[in-house]
């Protein structure tokens, strides 16, 4: 009798079902995105996503500057309708630059196209001051100019900024000022305006009634 149960119990043990083995759980890599700026103006915003894994060197540079507030209240001083806007300089005049050395070169995998900016590359402007291109000039690229951002949402605000007037040396009559330059998690969608549903006319069940003037 004892051996049965032995036996009984050996079997039971034999027969336990097995504990099923959890899922791996497999952990996704999130990849950085590219920042985007904020850049007001007294014509609108104007939104940049900036090319910091392409470009390190001229992004980074930019984007020290922007989160430091260098290019708050500094102006657009450089107007050349179909080519480029150009600004950043501290002193307004084309000439001014910013504490630090100037950049060296570096190649972007972006071609200087409509809607792209990169720095401006002469003497003391090649830490500082930047430019949007109005259209595209790839001749730039062959002249150690680097793209390293690009406008994603208020290319029609750039525009209106090319068409003030300039006098001597393409500078604005009325100053085109970048108030404030701001890093921001998205870029804004249009708002839709919606219209207002007009309900139709309910005809009346009542007969007609006609006009003592109706035969």
């Amino acid at each position: 009798m004892g051996l049965f149960v032995t036996g009984l119990v050996f079997a039971q043990e034999k027969t336990e079902p097995k504990k099923e083995e959890q899922p791996k759980k497999v952990e996704k890599k999130v990849e950085k995105k590219n920042p985007i700026i904020e850049m007001q103006t007294n014509y609108g915003n104007i939104y940049l996503e900036v090319f910091e894994k392409e470009t390190p060197i001229h992004a980074g540079n930019f984007l020290t500057k922007v989160d430091a507030g260098k290019y708050d209240k500094l102006t657009f001083h450089r107007i050349v309708p179909n080519f480029v806007i150009q600004g950043g300089d501290p002193q307004g005049s084309g000439m001014g630059s910013m504490e630090g050395p100037s950049l060296s070169d570096e190649k972007s995998p972006f071609p200087e196209i409509r809607g792209t900016m990169a720095m401006a590359r002469s003497n003391a402007a090649s830490n500082c001051q930047f430019y949007i291109n109005l259209k595209d000039n790839t001749f730039l690229d062959q002249q150690k100019f680097s793209t390293f951002a690009k406008v994603v949402k208020g290319m029609d605000v750039v525009d209106k900024i090319a068409a003030v007037k300039t006098g001597p040396n393409d500078k604005p009559v009325e100053p085109v000022v970048m108030t404030k330059l701001v890093r921001v998690s998205s870029i804004p969608t249009d708002k839709v305006v919606e219209k207002k549903m007009v309900e139709p006319e309910k005809k009346s069940t009542e007969p007609e009634k006609k006009s003592p003037e109706t035969k």
